[in-house]
């Protein structure tokens, strides 16, 4: 229980080993249904765009983080919110480090630097960006496969 009081308490920033800088034009649109995927494997679906959302205030993905990855140090340029679906993600931001589990929840505002990490599992983990955007950002560095 205390684990989880820590987690949710823990303050997050999600980005660049994601594929995005918060200095970037702002890209393509996206669109619910389409995903995208990292040169490591890591895949994102969109749940939520700024047309099902009807307004900029944010955006949901559904993240699958490959086995063995790494990040890498990155920021982003909005609030991002994850929920462990399942699996272990290892958030290290500003130096610090916690391991969020399914069922735990991790916050990061901008201008933290953040590294995100897997195991031998990997993650999945349901992930609302505020204001709408980043994942834009994001799919522009990445490739659009087909679901």
């Amino acid at each position: 229980m205390k684990t989880s009081i820590i987690a949710f308490s823990f303050v997050l920033f999600v980005g660049s080993g994601c594929g995005a800088e918060p200095s970037h034009p702002t890209p393509s649109p996206i669109a619910r249904g389409e995903v995208y995927q990292s040169a490591s494997g890591t895949q994102m679906r969109i749940l939520m765009d700024r047309a099902a959302f009807d307004g900029d205030e944010l955006e949901i993905a559904e993240i699958t983080f490959a086995t063995n990855s790494d990040s890498g140090e990155h920021v982003h340029g909005a609030t991002e919110t994850f929920y462990v679906i399942d699996g272990e993600l290892e958030h290290v931001v500003n130096g610090k480090s916690v391991t969020l589990t399914a069922g735990m929840i991790g916050t990061v505002r901008p201008p933290d630097k953040v590294r995100h990490k897997t195991g031998p599992k990997g993650a999945r983990a349901l992930v609302i960006w505020a204001p709408a955007g980043e994942a834009a950002r994001i799919a522009s560095h990445w490739k659009r496969i087909e679901p």
